[in-house]
């Protein structure tokens, strides 16, 4: 089956691509909802960020303080390694599990972090959706009510836009209206399903 990864800086609009694409019945695999099972409670993942990084970073109901571990390993690169060394094997091994078990034309795996995760080498094709960078920090203003400084640092945290487009198979330009990425998938969405009948 013909494997589709989607990626994009934050309020690119992947969520607006893969909720259209999954509307035509494609099954989208979300890296960001894997990342959240692999720590729940009662999931190896969790167990073990407690056993290596303390209690603390649990929440009073057993769930994962996901703000604290994020303050944590911003800005320290060996804990930051040492939290991706317990969840990214467990997140690939789910993410090829639930790829595996589609059963839809293609598989879409969603992930903001495809390129440089090293998630881009689980599909066939990596789909990049794009905005000029001024345009994503006024629509994730706009969504999370979040201020300017806040998303400015998730952008530099981010690919730069130069390489993300660099290695992009195909890219759809989202800065116009939803109408248009919503043309704009209806045409990716048939070049997939002719490549998928292909594969």
């Amino acid at each position: 089956m013909l494997r589709v990864g989607i990626t994009g800086g934050i309020g690119s609009g992947k969520t607006a691509l893969t909720d259209w694409l999954s509307r035509k019945g494609i099954v989208i695999v979300d890296a960001d909802l894997v990342a959240r099972e692999v720590v729940q409670p009662g999931a190896s993942g969790l167990a073990e960020i407690v056993e290596v990084f303390g209690d603390q970073y649990l929440q009073a109901d057993g769930h994962l303080d996901r703000a604290a571990m994020r303050q944590l390993v911003f800005n320290n690169e060996a804990k930051r390694r040492a939290l991706e060394a317990i969840t990214h094997p467990r997140i690939r091994a789910a993410l090829a599990e639930q790829m595996q078990q589609a059963s839809s034309p293609y598989v879409v795996l969603s992930s903001p972090l495809l390129l440089e995760s090293g998630q881009s080498e689980m599909v066939d094709m990596s789909v990049v959706i794009d905005i000029p960078e001024a345009l994503q920090i006024e629509r994730t203003m706009a969504r999370d009510k979040n201020d300017r400084a806040l998303i400015e640092q998730i952008i530099a945290a981010q690919i730069s836009r130069e390489n993300r487009l660099a290695l992009a198979d195909v890219v759809i330009d989202n800065s116009s209206d939803l109408k248009s990425l919503h043309d704009r998938a209806a045409l990716l969405h048939e070049t997939l399903l002719n490549r998928g009948n292909r594969h």
